[in-house]
């Protein structure tokens, strides 16, 4: 299991800072294990996976990308990772139901997923944070669950072109209750999180009030789940009910 923190938040949550492990390129010991069972999920919440992002080359779990693209009635994209779940992440004790995950991000309908303008950093992020997120469990033998942070780098940097400087992982409050966990088997499963790029204030903010506060100042906003690389910072020169 995940060694003790020394560290903590504010809120209480634990802190950890991973250090780059030195190790050998693993292949994975299986591909695609729940693939089948994820794009039925998916197509049975959301709707059938067209395409999907191949990665060629795989250390630890193989992870693919797989979209959805926008329609009339959906007009945005949905990224799911596939491959994270093949293997469960190090959780503590007690929290084996939640050892199997897989990340999502919905993006804008014009969101460019092809041609040159896809090989650009300031398109391709957030396919590189799903991948980043989806093998770090793995790669440093811990977990990521709802409410949990990660910044880009230590001191924080921004993402891209944008002004977030990390990402939180939360429910998908659009699909039903039901979408979050997949049965698998008996006593195993998935569960999808959502993940949603915060600026540094909201960072600051969930480090010292705890993941749910925050998505209370997003709801009270009315911040969409869709991505929007300008969207309103909710923790920026507020003190919100006297909360922050």
């Amino acid at each position: 299991m995940p060694d003790e923190p020394t560290e903590r938040s504010k809120s209480g949550s634990p802190i950890y800072r991973h250090e780059a492990a030195d190790r050998d390129w693993t292949p994975p010991e299986s591909s695609g294990a729940n693939l089948k069972a994820v794009e039925a999920h998916l197509a049975k919440y959301i709707a059938p996976v067209e395409n999907v992002f191949h990665e060629l080359v795989s250390d630890l779990v193989h992870l693919d990308i797989l979209m959805i693209p926008p329609t009339v009635d959906r007009p945005f994209h949905v990224l799911v990772t596939s491959g994270m779940s093949d293997l469960a992440m190090t959780v503590p004790e007690g929290m084996e139901f939640f050892r199997r995950a897989e990340l999502l991000i919905a993006l804008p309908a014009d969101w460019p997923l092809e041609g040159p303008r896809f090989e650009d950093e300031r398109a391709y992020w957030p396919i590189r944070w799903l991948k980043t997120l989806g093998r770090l469990p793995h790669e440093y033998q811990t977990w990521l669950g709802y409410g949990h942070t990660v910044p880009n780098g230590d001191p924080a940097e921004p993402i891209a072109d944008t002004r977030f400087t990390g990402v939180m992982l939360n429910f998908a409050a659009w699909l039903p209750a039901e979408f979050f966990r997949l049965e698998l088997s008996e006593g195993e499963g998935v569960c999808f999180y959502q993940m949603t790029p915060l600026y540094p204030e909201e960072m600051a903010f969930k480090l010292a009030k705890g993941a749910e506060p925050l998505d209370d100042l997003f709801d009270a906003r009315g911040i969409d789940f869709v991505l929007d690389v300008g969207r309103a910072n909710v923790a920026k020169k507020r003190r919100w009910f006297g909360l922050f």
